[in-house]
């Protein structure tokens, strides 16, 4: 595409509403465009129609209409989570429309520095945290994208002066053509998403796009341990700075001692550290991290790395590390019961990012899991369900599946909730059962290793519920 304002007086189809549909018709009405924004959902459930529609924005609900798009539509800007196969895409892609999503039309509105994170699990804590970082360092920043706020919305309010730390999926980095971070953040590759890519090589193409017109002059943070990372960055323009906790860098960030494969603590003390030019600083004890995990500590890694690209001397990430207390819904502790701690990391929404949180806690587990089936393979938690798991509590459509993976564990205390007169009960029971199951010393831990829409709108509403269910017990 190009910038939004020469579509003055052009058609400009908004393809769902929600908070970024809602920004980027605004921006392309207010800059002369004839926009129009549909949604599936009846108006009554689409508050932001009303709002819309005062500004003079056509709005239309209820599904999207035959001849929404036309020959002589100019752009196309869908939510991220519309799949390539929705109609209305498709008629625009069999014209030559060009379809973007949000983040593809916020880099044509800020001259703001740019960090964009990306990766399959720790992108919402590694964004976070950047963010933390640059501001206790003085620089002015605003946090946004798929973290929550609308990055059209933080783009028109950035100047030169500001970082824009954005958090991007692989659905928004899917519709991009021109957007160029001046850091980019690869945290991890794993298999995720599959149903709405269709197989692991599309969607490592779209994480692959956060790197593609970067320069010379900009930076690409990339988790060294991590193959995948290591594959997507080859060819790559961009000065490549590496992150890692499983080895040693000649030049980056990565922890001293490095962590053995195996996933026991033994018992070594580490530090944070980064080498550059021969020199290396020390940076932060691992033991001093406010958020525990090894997962946490390439968060940390990764950050502080972005950090010091950013300009951010060494010296001045120490406090803001210690200071950091994870984000709502990753491995967020919400309160202890009679000596039974209570974990909601909602936020988990595949095997990998499950295993990382429970090898994160100490004691044994009485995991909360399932949700929507994606066809993730559930047999990458068998061993650390024989490690660490004493129950396990399934819900939603895979709950079969893990219960499946967690006898294969060899898992004894196993229970499958079926569905009751609401998803709100049903998560409410399983808790419940959870809290039975437990005993002084163990862990609940919601950490579904699936997304949650065949229950819930979002995983914040899941962790929500649970956590309300928790404090009721």
């Amino acid at each position: 595409m190009q910038h939004p304002s020469t579509y003055r007086n052009r058609r400009v189809v908004v393809l769902g509403l929600a908070r970024s549909g809602v920004s980027v018709a605004k921006v392309f009405h207010e800059l002369g465009a004839e926009t129009i924004a549909s949604d599936i959902k009846p108006r009554e459930q689409c508050p932001e129609a009303e709002e819309l529609a005062a500004l003079g924005i056509s709005v239309l609900c209820g599904g999207h209409p035959e001849g929404l798009v036309t020959p002589d539509t100019a752009l196309v800007v869908k939510n991220p989570g519309i799949p390539y196969s929705s109609p209305p895409v498709r008629e625009a892609m069999a014209l030559g429309i060009e379809v973007v999503t949000e983040v593809e039309v916020a880099w044509w509105l800020t001259d703001a520095p740019i960090i964009g994170i990306t990766g399959s699990n720790g992108k919402t804590t590694t964004t976070t945290l950047i963010g933390r970082l640059l501001e206790a360092a003085g620089r002015k920043t605003i946090v946004a994208g798929n973290i929550g706020r609308p990055l059209t919305e933080a783009a028109r309010e950035a100047d030169a002066g500001s970082w824009l730390v954005a958090e991007l999926s692989s659905f928004q980095l899917k519709g991009t053509v021109h957007f160029r971070p001046r850091i980019a953040v690869l945290t991890n590759v794993a298999e995720t998403h599959l149903d709405y890519h269709g197989g692991m090589e599309d969607y490592t193409a779209s994480k692959a796009k956060l790197f593609a017109n970067q320069t010379e002059d900009d930076v690409a943070v990339v988790n060294w341990d991590d193959p995948e990372c290591r594959r997507l960055v080859r060819g790559i323009r961009a000065r490549i700075v590496p992150f890692a906790i499983r080895q040693r860098l000649g030049e980056g960030v990565f922890v001293d001692p490095p962590y053995p494969e195996s996933p026991g603590d033994d018992g070594a003390a580490r530090s944070i550290v980064r080498r550059s030019g021969g020199v290396t600083d020390v940076i932060l004890p691992v033991d001093e991290l406010g958020v525990p995990g090894r997962h946490n500590v390439a968060n940390a890694a990764a950050a502080a790395a972005a950090a010091l690209a950013a300009g951010v001397p060494a010296g001045q990430l120490a406090a803001p590390l210690r200071a950091f207390r994870g984000v709502e819904h990753r491995l967020e502790f919400v309160r202890e019961k009679a000596g039974v701690r209570f974990y909601n990391s909602s936020k988990d929404t595949n095997p990998t990012a499950t295993t990382m949180a429970i090898r994160s806690l100490k004691g044994p587990v009485v995991l909360l899991a399932g949700g929507l089936d994606r066809g993730s393979d559930f047999g990458v938690l068998v061993p650390v369900m024989r490690e660490k798991v004493k129950a396990l509590v399934a819900i939603g459509e895979t709950r079969r599946k893990l219960a499946a993976a967690a006898e294969e564990a060899g898992v004894r205390l196993i229970r499958v909730i079926e569905p009751a007169e609401s998803p709100a009960a049903t998560l409410e029971r399983a808790v419940r059962e959870a809290d039975a199951l437990a005993e002084p010393g163990d862990a609940v831990l919601l950490s579904p290793a699936c997304a949650s829409w065949d229950m819930f709108r979002s995983y914040e509403e899941r962790g929500r519920i649970f956590k309300e269910a928790a404090h009721i017990l």
